[in-house]
């Protein structure tokens, strides 16, 4: 998914003199076919450059897309029955067609979306479309709502080895599809360093993964343990589903959230070769639920954490809740179906892939009741 939000944006140009240059961040890039097998997540990072999560190939590439004229701008667009849209540009029926993720350009405002040919009726709540098929397609969708394809077999681009991914046909998981499918399934990119979330192939199968950017060091990898509260145990097999990184009373985190949405704080200084961590479980938002997408967003002046689920409406967290939140370490209470922070649910239903547009929307793919699946924006910032 993409967690490089407008605030991270901002804060990474505002320290500009620390920052790499466009010309440096790419000095590795090559050009020609950046032979990409599965497009499992896509996220932003500085200059426009487009990260993929490649589970198949057990890589992350980083593209430079040529679309970096900037767009301050704060008006919103959307393009309704999309999913039609892409069908039609694909040639394909309306249900042959399955959207993967999300992405905004930062730089551009464009849309990125990573697609597949496939039977989008096997999408449930449980069933993730990298359950069902490799994304292989990049589609930019513009302003003006217009789609593209952007090719990549003459392409600038830069790639490099995730370290200890679960082997192809090892197991499978309880959605009954290959637990490769989950090599990787989140990544965030914070002042020059890629975390990347999936399983590997020791015995504590989830991992976090640190690579510098450009790639030119040593990956980190750490395993990682959650506190489930509603499974009563402590776990090591289920990968993080979504994560950002966050400032914490001046303590720099990831956030990150496990499918039946334990969510938790992971201090950066934690991650260290070979290190096992465990995370601090600071909510559980209710079972039977998959985390999609986290992201920062300021809402009428007030900062806030919304995150976009399988199965329930957005959520929306107050940080200023992060720092005193005990720890939950204990089975919750028989009659509750949530525990720890407090949490509001918001009205908007059906959202799944979720990211900022700019500093007055955010964009969202939404399920309509009429069942459309529209690109919708949310406002949170009125002049």
């Amino acid at each position: 998914m993409k967690h490089f939000t407008f605030l991270l944006f901002f804060l990474f140009m505002a320290r500009s003199s620390f920052a790499l240059t466009y010309e440096e961040l790419t000095r590795n890039f090559v050009t020609g076919k950046a032979d990409v097998q599965s497009m499992s997540v896509l996220s932003f990072g500085p200059e426009g450059i487009l990260f993929i999560g490649d589970s198949k190939a057990g890589k992350v590439f980083a593209l430079d897309l040529n679309d970096r004229v900037k767009n301050n701008g704060h008006e919103p667009f959307k393009v309704l029955d999309i999913e039609s849209k892409l069908a039609g540009a694909l040639g394909v029926g309306v249900k042959e067609v399955v959207i993967h993720d999300l992405a905004v350009n930062p730089f551009s405002q464009a849309v990125y979306l990573a697609v597949s040919r496939a039977d989008a009726m096997r999408v449930s709540r449980f069933i993730l479309p990298n359950d069902i098929a490799y994304a292989t397609i990049l589609i930019k969708v513009k302003s003006d709502g217009s789609l593209e394809e952007v090719p990549l077999d003459n392409i600038r681009y830069s790639v490099t080895d995730v370290p200890k991914v679960i082997e192809t046909g090892k197991q499978k998981n309880f959605r009954g599809s290959d637990d490769r499918t989950d090599a990787i399934t989140d990544l965030s990119y914070d002042d020059g360093k890629l975390y990347v979330a999936g399983l590997s192939n020791e015995a504590f199968q989830s991992a976090l993964r640190i690579l510098n950017f450009p790639f030119d060091k040593e990956a980190v990898h750490s395993s990682i343990e959650v506190f489930h509260v509603a499974h009563e145990r402590w776990e090591t097999e289920a990968p993080i589903r979504t994560l950002f990184p966050y400032n914490v009373n001046g303590e720099k985190v990831l956030l990150a959230s496990f499918t039946c949405t334990p969510f938790v704080s992971i201090p950066l200084s934690a991650i260290q070769p070979g290190a096992h961590v465990k995370t601090k479980t600071l909510a559980e938002f209710g079972d039977g639920n998959l985390p999609i997408d986290i992201i920062a967003a300021e809402i009428r002046g007030k900062k806030y954490i919304l995150m976009s689920n399988s199965s329930k409406a957005l959520i929306r967290i107050d940080p200023e809740n992060l720092a005193g939140q005990k720890e939950l370490t204990e089975p919750r209470v028989s009659n509750q179906y949530t525990s720890g922070l407090p949490h509001d649910v918001l009205s908007n239903v059906g959202i799944s892939q979720l990211d900022n547009l700019n500093d007055h929307y955010v964009l969202a793919l939404q399920r309509q009741p009429n069942g459309s699946l529209d690109l919708w924006p949310i406002q949170i910032k009125w002049d």
